[in-house]
């Protein structure tokens, strides 16, 4: 032992304590108490961005329906122009609706016009 511990063990006085326990408790307190905070944030953060991204799936799926939809009432529209537009589609509406009757191919006349 140092000669100073042996003189202040002969004469009586209790030898003083370092507190480093009592200062550094506080410090890992605070310490876990901001890790605590900062995960609890990231996983925020997680959860955040996993309803971001399900909002934008469920867009997605909805748009893609949407398409879907559209392609199917527009391929119902092609057909129906195409047999709107056939001769048969034409003769039957001209026949029925306005009355009209075929043309007899004797007395059909083709006039030719001049060349410009």
């Amino acid at each position: 032992m140092s000669s100073i511990a042996q003189g202040a063990r002969l004469l009586g006085r209790p030898r003083t304590r370092r507190r480093t326990r009592s200062v550094e408790r506080p410090r890992l307190l605070a310490g876990g108490v901001v890790w605590i905070v900062l995960f609890a944030s990231l996983l925020a953060g997680v959860v955040a961005v996993n309803v971001a991204v399900l909002r934008l799936n469920l867009d997605l799926d909805r748009a893609s329906r949407e398409r879907s939809q559209l392609e199917a009432d527009l391929a119902q529209i092609r057909a129906e122009l195409s047999s709107a537009g056939a001769t048969v589609q034409v003769e039957r509406v001209a026949r029925e609706e306005l009355g009209l009757v075929l043309a007899d191919p004797e007395t059909t006349v083709v006039v030719e016009l001049a060349p410009r």
